[in-house]
């Protein structure tokens, strides 16, 4: 008996080894067999959906699919328990009641509150060549199943390459064609701008900011040169004089420590110093082993950055030590009760960094949130600037092997855990635009994280990317939609998304580069810049594009996801099931009906519609600001699901339609201050938990702002 206990546990064993050997990182052969420092042992479940790989040497790799990670379980509660039998021990359930199988068990059918029966079973495709690890042709129709990318072979790297090359010069191909359609449409305009010109006419008076945009112009000049004189008194007297200048600027709240003629900088710090702020960059470690960026805006005049040790990555688990063992969290362990700052997490949309809320001087949301009195932290989402992670190198396309959910459950709660632990307060501010609303929305649903709304007390959603707008239907759009998953890979790879940007973005100077990228986005977009400040246009395209994933591309434009359903978390057929809705309500209350049917009626239909909500009692305050002229997405649609009853548990605290915005107004229109960082200003602090407002400061221009009792 003790021999067939013998060789039942060698053969589990050895299953294990097998299937762990898959889902490592590196293959067999590759490292010291005493060590096997980096062999799969345990999936370890994020969400339902999210199983990500933890190494024997505790290092973290991506999810994989939910097979992979539940098989690798079992075999390795099988082997643990047949090692007990085979020592005299007994193989029984954990003490909770649950096995570790039992655990990590997921039906075969997964209902969502979508109204379909998603089967999680996909084909098995870790042992197959590179070449057949293609998407499935039939996915979820809301966040399909990624191909699974094994250790590295001399195969795998081999084919790497290939797709590398094919996607360089067809995607360049693809880039090229774009770039030359934006050249072509801005013919018109330049033959404009010429015939003004020629006629003596200014091509800028028709811009609704125009005697704005010149008196600030005017002011830049005057404090550019102020600048220099101050440089150069500072380089030719003494110390004492260096002292007097220092007392001339004493009224000076923010005294600026940058200044002259802006270089057109890809640096948030620099244009911080620019307005008297500075910036301390913080690195994160994701639940999957990302290191993604945060900057810390502070007022250097009363803040004193902490060391770069501690700003380092630590481990990937979240929400363990909220206070570092500081009572108001180590960065505010500066400031005592009643000083303290209510901290606030803004978070950028696609193709961006966080450096977009830092272009516009003192008009820059971040900036006017830091200096009305907020303690402001910029997020950045997985790769950016500089793609890193904890063992995965640029090259595995396992690095690049996410979409927006990955962003949502795993980037999202990282960066709200590490700003938690920094100020010591239980909850913050969560200020996202486009991208940043999508993984947001998608995170709190209650399939996803909803847990993560306890930690936010309102979620402002700037341009909600929640419904495609018309442009959706552009033609290199659907271009993107009718290709095969496999030809999307082909052109676009299954790395970084055409990082041929990231090559011009380096090589461009700094103007010439702003220009292009306004023209190439205005044209993919549909935007202008009539309401931004032009002068300030080539800054504003220093912080974009960043490094992103073919994959998570292809989620926003495939053929399977956010292009087909034009929604991020319902269906076209739920999607056609809310127009009807919305039709007969439309044609009620015109006959005026609506009455004649009592609110039991009324209520009824707003409980059936809830059945398919999105979201729990979990979720935060909801507060929007909608672009009226916003192609890009549809922000009133959203604000009408909302309104009609299908979100019973949102509780919206604030929404307003700006009528002329569009997408990227809502962050950078010269106006903005007055028409939205205002009103954040406001419903951040109103909504700030009792605690909270006794032992903060309040911010300026909020000192009339009472509680929401919502």
């Amino acid at each position: 008996m003790a021999g067939e206990n013998a060789n039942c546990g060698g053969a589990q064993a050895r299953e294990l080894a097998r299937h762990a050997e898959k889902l490592s990182l590196l293959p067999p052969g590759s490292e010291k067999e005493e060590t096997r420092a980096t062999t799969a042992v345990e999936a370890k479940f994020i969400t339902p959906q999210d199983a990500i790989i933890e190494t024997a040497d505790g290092g973290r790799l991506p999810p994989v699919p939910l097979p992979e990670a539940i098989k690798l379980n079992e075999l390795k509660e099988k082997a643990e328990c047949a090692n007990r039998e085979e020592t005299g021990g007994n193989c029984e359930r954990s003490t909770d009641g649950e096995s570790p199988t039992e655990v990590a068990h997921l039906p075969k059918e997964e209902a969502t509150s979508n109204g379909f029966r998603q089967p999680i079973s996909i084909p098995r495709q870790y042992d197959l060549p590179l070449s057949a690890a293609s998407p499935s042709q039939q996915t979820h129709p809301l966040f399909p199943q990624l191909p699974l990318y094994g250790p590295p072979t001399v195969l795998r790297n081999l084919q790497c390459v290939g797709f590398r090359i094919s996607s360089f010069f067809l995607s360049l191909t693809f880039l090229g064609t774009i770039v030359l359609g934006a050249a072509f449409t801005s013919i018109p305009l330049m033959l404009r701008h010429i015939t003004y010109r020629l006629t003596f006419r200014d091509p800028n008076a028709r811009r609704p900011f125009c005697e704005e945009e010149k008196r600030r112009k005017r002011q830049r000049r005057i404090k550019a040169l102020e600048w220099k004189r101050q440089r150069r008194r500072k380089d030719h007297f003494s110390e004492t004089m260096d002292n007097n200048e220092e007392e001339g600027v004493e009224g000076d709240e923010f005294p600026p420590t940058e200044g002259g003629n802006d270089p057109i900088v890809c640096d948030v710090g620099y244009y911080a110093r620019r307005v008297g702020l500075d910036m301390e960059e913080y690195s994160v470690q994701t639940e999957d082993g990302f290191i993604i960026k945060l900057w810390h805006l502070y007022n250097p005049s009363e803040y004193t950055p902490v060391s770069a040790a501690h700003r380092s990555y630590r481990t990937p688990e979240i929400f363990s030590d909220v206070t570092n063992g500081h009572r108001n969290g180590f960065s505010q362990s500066q400031f005592g009760n009643g000083k303290r700052k209510y901290p606030v997490l803004l978070v950028h949309g696609l193709l961006q960094s966080a450096g977009a809320y830092c272009t516009n001087d003192d008009d820059s949301l971040a900036f006017f949130l830091c200096k009305s009195g907020y303690d402001v932290w910029l997020g950045n989402n997985r790769c950016g600037f500089r793609p890193q992670h904890d063992t995965l190198h640029y090259g595995d396309p396992r690095m690049w092997n996410w979409n927006i959910r990955q962003m949502g459950v795993l980037d999202l709660p990282s960066l709200i855990s590490r700003v938690l632990a920094e100020t010591g307060f239980e909850k913050l501010g969560l200020i996202c635009h486009s991208q940043g609303t999508t993984e947001t929305f998608v995170a709190l649903a209650k399939e996803q994280r909803p847990d993560l709304g306890n930690k936010i007390s309102v979620f402002c959603a700037l341009a909600p990317a929640v419904y495609a707008g018309p442009l959706i239907g552009k033609a290199y759009f659907k271009f993107m939609r009718v290709i095969s998953p496999g030809m999307f890979r082909m052109i676009f790879g299954i790395h970084a998304f055409i990082p041929s940007m990231m090559a011009m973005h380096r090589l461009l100077p700094g103007k010439v580069y702003g220009a292009l990228g306004y023209r190439v986005f205005s044209f993919l977009f549909n935007w202008t810049d009539d309401r931004w400040e032009q002068d300030l246009r080539a800054r504003m395209f220093q912080f974009a594009p960043v490094y992103v994933s073919a994959e998570s591309m292809r989620w926003w434009l495939g053929r399977e996801c956010f292009a087909k359903h034009k929604c991020i978390l319902a269906t076209k057929d739920i999607g056609r099931q809310e127009d009807l809705e919305d039709e007969e309500d439309y044609d009620v209350q015109k006959v005026g009906q609506m009455m004649e049917k009592g609110s039991d009626s009324s209520e009824d239909s707003r409980q059936s519609r809830g059945q398919n909500a999105w979201y729990d009692d979990q979720v935060p305050p909801f507060a929007l600001w909608v672009g009226g002229s916003d192609e890009l997405v549809d922000g009133r649609r959203l604000l009408r699901r909302f309104e009609r009853g299908r979100e019973p548990h949102v509780r919206v605290v604030h929404s307003k339609i700006i009528e002329e915005y569009e997408h990227l107004d809502v962050i950078w229109a010269m106006d903005s201050v007055d028409k939205v960082a205002k009103e954040i200003r406001e419903v951040v602090w109103k909504t700030a938990s009792v605690y909270a407002r006794d032992v903060c400061r309040v911010p300026k221009g909020c000192e009339s702002v009472k509680p929401w009792t919502g």
